[in-house]
């Protein structure tokens, strides 16, 4: 674990810095993919105000 010594003798420890790296944009499926459950979720929205509106009404 890296570690610093400070004045004083104390010691600052440090996290272990995870390693970077840069995303990747998707590819075909996933966007496929992406847009499927997007759709999927707008109507689920949709479903659960209509019958809210039609319960209420």
């Amino acid at each position: 674990m890296p570690y610093t010594t400070e004045e004083g003798g104390r010691l600052n420890n440090f996290a272990v810095e995870p390693k970077v790296y840069t995303a990747e944009p998707p590819n075909k499926n996933q966007v496929r993919n992406y847009i499927i459950l997007g759709s999927l979720g707008i109507a689920l929205i949709v479903g659960l105000i209509v019958v809210a509106v039609g319960v209420s009404g």
